[in-house]
Order: structure tokens, then C-alpha cells, then sequence
């Protein structure tokens, strides 16, 4: 069973990856109307034993109009012109949005403004309402 190394404390089972080819689209004469290089990858993140549950949370909020109803992470590469440049292109990518999803977020420590700050804050209003006071019309 060979692993796909994804990032450096994660690989996948070559099982979980999904490759199909097609045809790519744009410019590219005759090689792109007869040779299938653009790849479409498939990742089922939620049935992923690989990932972490913590993990398969953030990549689906990470991957959204690219993951289907069904959980599956769909990644479409057609940059290059060979097939083989094209499957690499498509594991990279999910390489970093597997990494990006395996961050996690900092949490917020709630503080609370300072006396300055306020007093800042209050000079600023007292400022601009001023300045809104000259603009109207003088009372009689």
C-alpha cells in the first residue's frame, strides 16, 4: 500500500486519491483536442481515516464551492501541458489546503480597552461633532 506524502507529518493512503482525465480547455492546437492532460482529483475528506476530525472541519469550510454534498474535495488542474505535471500541480494544491486546514486558528483573549484609548475615542466624537455644529445653519 504506497502513501502519497502531503505535508511533513501527514500522508495518504494512494487509495483516497481519486484521478480522472480529461480533456483541458483553452489554446493548445492540436495537443489539447486529442491528448487528455487536464487532471480532476477527488479526495473524500469526510471519510478520510488520514485526517483528524478538528481537521476534516476546517477543509470543508477551506475548500467550499470545491467540495461536493457528498464530502468530496474536487481539485481541477490543467496549467501545464503534460498529464503528469498537471496530477502534480492538483497534489500540491491539496497539499496546501490540507495544510492550511491543519492550522489552527489562535484564540481570541478577550481585553478590554484602556483609559486612553477612551479618552481618544471621546475627543475624536467631540472632535468631529464640532466640527458638524459650524456646518449648520446659526440659530437666531
Amino acid at each position: 500500500m504506497s502513501r502519497i506524502v502531503i505535508a511533513e507529518n501527514l500522508s495518504l493512503d494512494a487509495n483516497e486519491l481519486e484521478f480522472s482525465f480529461l480533456r483541458a480547455s483553452g489554446p493548445g492546437g492540436q495537443n489539447v483536442n486529442k491528448v487528455e492532460t487536464a487532471v480532476q482529483l477527488r479526495f473524500d475528506v469526510r471519510h478520510s481515516p488520514s485526517l483528524a476530525e478538528d481537521v476534516k472541519r476546517r477543509l470543508e469550510k477551506l475548500a467550499g464551492s470545491r467540495l461536493t454534498q457528498d464530502g468530496v474535495l474536487v481539485i481541477s488542474a490543467q496549467r501545464f501541458r503534460s498529464q503528469e505535471r498537471n496530477r502534480e500541480d492538483a497534489l500540491m494544491r491539496l497539499g496546501a489546503l490540507i495544510a492550511k486546514a491543519m492550522l489552527r486558528p489562535k484564540r481570541r483573549i478577550a481585553t478590554r480597552p484602556t483609559l486612553a484609548s477612551k479618552q481618544r475615542r471621546r475627543d475624536a466624537k467631540e472632535k468631529r461633532g464640532a466640527i458638524k455644529r459650524l456646518r449648520s445653519t446659526p440659530a437666531d
